[in-house]
């Protein structure tokens, strides 16, 4: 996959403030984040890429079918911890999100052009002296109805990702 680079700018500040706030949200899937920050320093931490989740958890019928399906089994969270940082990104439409979360998730929508749901993203990301975030992209996939063939597909992306380095 063609490096892509999205400056994300524009979500510097307001992650800043969304980290200030008391709003707790928790993701939908346990051992998830939720604020992109947060996982930006664990990846930065780790070394591992993120995996970001682009859901509507109260309403895709094809994002609660990946949630059964793959995310809650034991085998992705073992393959999970060992290999990419978890990041939630969620588009609720019976519950709402804190307003700063609402205003990330949509930040990131738009960068990394995602139409429907689930979409899920592989990338790395660094920050400038400026605060300014630049995304690397590896690849991106949606549903699949086993733990094999979506790690299967993340393992693809993490392949090219090292080749890179």
């Amino acid at each position: 996959m063609k490096k892509l680079l999205f400056p994300l700018f524009f979500l510097a500040i307001g992650l800043i403030q969304l980290n200030a706030q008391n709003e707790v949200y928790e993701a939908e899937n346990e051992g998830w984040m939720v604020l992109l920050e947060e996982a930006y320093n664990e990846s930065k931490k780790t070394g591992k890429p993120i995996m970001a989740n682009f859901t509507g958890s109260d309403w895709c019928g094809w994002c609660v079918r990946l949630t059964k399906s793959v995310f809650s089994k034991d085998e992705f969270k073992t393959w999970a911890d060992d290999k990419v940082v978890l990041l939630e990104l969620d588009f609720p439409r019976r519950k709402s999100l804190p307003e700063k979360l609402k205003v990330q998730n949509q930040s990131l929508q738009q960068a990394f052009q995602v139409r429907g749901f689930p979409s899920v993203w592989v990338f790395d990301m660094d920050r400038d002296a400026e605060g300014k975030y630049n995304v690397s992209a590896h690849g991106k996939t949606g549903y699949a109805p086993t733990v094999g063939e979506f790690t299967g597909a993340i393992e693809q992306m993490l392949a090219q990702r090292a080749e890179k380095k």
